[in-house]
């Protein structure tokens, strides 16, 4: 997720610009980047200016500086396609330099897009899939800088919000939006483009909203949208904004934990998009690494993680085990290079992390390769250390999550886990391409599944969070593949409300925990209807016949018996066994969060903890 400002008007544009890109760092943070259109008598010139790591270099560049301009583009940059460097940074230009880019999202036939324009002449020098964008926008320009755009964006797979300029039109922008955000705004002195509402506040309330396939162009004297596909014009009203900047950095939401709970679909989206094929279920992992040859070698793995990444790699496990018939550990990282380890050059190690800095990972991974092991890391932050000293890495494409407790990173590391195993499943031939196909595509649905469990929860967790939020103690159930998923609950609990609560396999209840029962206790049991339903059923009734505080989280349709448990009920929708735990998860964010808020804790930075620990 990348941070993208435009303006053209009557102000000076660098100040506008750069304003605007400080009010959108928190969407990428490894490199900057601004170009203005400088207009003299006789032609116009861009300026360019790129600067590695954060904000702060760039502006100290401009300093020394005097770039007097109306219009310009400005970007902050979080890797995608290529490390973080100046020459990956954005906004990125055609071999002649007249046509200008900056892009938030994916191109993913880059690469032939790529390959063809080479081969008619045109000249790279950025490992991005954005620069791809400008040479494309080139190679259809005639004159109309829109008509160009939309016919080089009618060739693109993938997912954009776009702001182009051309030297041959000082003062126009040119604005494209699909599947990522894009918000133009009408000010006084002139007209704004962003990927999010801050960047515009200082300037102005009036904002338009691009929709999916539309298009603008930006003049200092007004804005025309139209559509992607044919040009029509369409008309678009003006909305005021209310919200004060505090509250729009977050998009509305009170904490950006809420925000990410409910970028979960966007984020799970994102990790699948391009890798499988919506319509047959095809999975394609060549970043990973691995051909038949390396995974028929394959005797062991060994998952390899800290915390929710951790709980990640758990459930991983139950898939890799099932369908590609190879015995699994899950070492917690802090843990594993202390052992006398058993590891050679059968064992494939993949280590799990949000950042690709956890320095406990790493350590791992590195003794790991010492040893001759194979490394695959999941991870989400592209030029990592990780994904550097990695043989291989499936990216997640989550975007930045800047609440310390994780919730989209949770699940798309899930979609990227479950990707990778269908993937090493066809390599070793232990799982068959019909049923390979079927959960492939079943995972295709799970963004559309996530946003109707969504739809309306906070409402349904509010009377849970007013009833629980003054508990002392917590215990979650879960049996089978759900088990890690009541893990994760707990630990999202306790590390946002600082109630103390413990995630327990359902059928070891009766093994110690059930002594803690009594009419005080809450217990949530995860309740799906799967293979062990009747038998985490059972432990639930063990529950309620101690006088235990049941919530129950289970199926859609299976309200009648669930509520025979307690009248705490949630549902999710009915999915195939594997992918419930990526279902399952919101209800328990969403009651962790709301508890959190109600009790008046710092929901996005909880006492002692880091977003990333890079220390051990």
């Amino acid at each position: 997720m990348c941070g993208i400002v435009g303006y053209t008007g009557r102000r000076r544009a660098v100040p506008v610009i750069i304003e605007g890109l400080r009010r959108l760092e928190y969407r990428g943070y490894d490199s900057a980047g601004i170009a203005c259109a400088l207009e003299r008598a006789e032609e116009c010139e861009i300026v360019r200016h790129r600067a590695r790591g954060k904000l702060a270099r760039l502006e100290e560049i401009l300093e020394e500086q005097e770039i007097r301009s109306s219009c310009g583009l400005g970007h902050t940059r979080w890797a995608t396609h290529g490390a973080p460097s100046e020459d990956n940074a954005h906004p990125h230009c055609d071999c002649s330099g007249g046509i200008v880019v900056v892009h938030n999202g994916i191109i993913e036939n880059h690469r032939s897009l790529k390959e063809e324009l080479a081969a008619a002449g045109h000249r790279f020098t950025s490992g991005t899939d954005t620069e791809v964008l400008a040479h494309l926008i080139e190679a259809e320009l005639d004159n109309d800088l829109a008509a160009a755009v939309r016919a080089a964006l009618a060739r693109v797979e993938g997912s954009f919000a776009l702001g182009v300029m051309w030297r041959g039109a000082p003062g126009l922008l040119v604005a494209a939006r699909r599947h990522s955000p894009l918000v133009l705004g009408v000010g006084e002195s002139g007209r704004h483009l962003a990927s999010d509402i801050p960047a515009l506040l200082p300037y102005t309330r009036e904002v338009m909203f691009l929709n999916d396939d539309e298009m603008a162009v930006l003049t200092p004297e007004g804005i025309e949208v139209a559509s992607l596909a044919d040009g029509r014009p369409l008309a678009r009203r003006t909305t005021t904004v209310e919200w004060n900047a505090a509250m729009a950095e977050k998009a509305g939401y009170k904490h950006f934990m809420l925000k990410e709970i409910f970028e979960q679909p966007e984020a799970v989206s994102n990790t699948i998009r391009g890798r499988i094929d919506p319509e047959t279920g095809a999975v394609s992992l060549p970043e990973a690494g691995l051909d038949q040859e390396s995974a028929a070698t394959v005797g062991r793995i060994v998952l390899l993680a800290c915390g929710t990444s951790w709980h990640a790699g758990l459930i991983a496990r139950y898939w890799i085990e099932k369908w590609c018939r190879i015995p699994v550990e899950v070492d917690i990282a802090s843990e594993f290079r202390y052992r006398s380890l058993l590891v050679d050059s059968s064992t494939l190690v993949v280590p799990i992390s949000q950042s690709g800095e956890t320095a406990d990972t790493l350590a791992g991974m590195r003794r790991a390769m010492d040893l001759g092991a194979r490394v695959v890391a999941i991870c989400n932050v592209v030029g990592s250390t990780m994904t550097r000293e990695a043989h291989g890495t499936v990216y997640t494409h989550a975007g930045p999550e800047i609440g310390v407790a994780s919730t989209k990173a949770f699940t798309s590391q899930l979609a990227a886990l479950f990707l990778l195993t269908l993937h090493l499943g066809r390599l070793r031939g232990t799982i068959e391409l019909a049923e390979s196909h079927r959960l492939g595509r079943a995972l295709t649905r799970i963004p559309l599944l996530m946003e109707e469990v969504l739809d309306g929860l906070g409402d349904r967790i509010t009377p849970l969070a007013e009833e629980f939020g003054q508990a002392r103690d917590f215990i979650y159930l879960g049996r089978g593949i759900n088990f890690p998923v009541a893990l994760e609950g707990a630990l999202k609990l306790k590390e946002i409300s600082y109630i103390h609560a413990e995630g327990y396999p359902a059928g070891e209840l009766k093994h110690g925990p059930i002594a803690l029962v009594d009419r005080e206790m809450p217990v949530l049991a995860l309740l799906p209807r799967d293979s062990v339903y009747e038998k985490t059923f059972s432990n639930a009734e063990e529950v309620r016949a101690r006088k235990g505080r049941l919530i129950v989280v289970g199926t859609r349709g299976d309200e009648e018996p669930l509520a025979a448990l307690g009248r705490h009920v949630i549902t999710v929708p009915a999915v195939t066994e594997d992918l419930y735990p990526l279902l399952l998860s919101l209800p328990l964010q969403m009651l962790a969060y709301q508890i959190a808020n109600l009790r008046g804790c710092d929901v996005d930075q909880p006492r002692n903890l880091a977003k990333s620990v890079t220390v051990e």
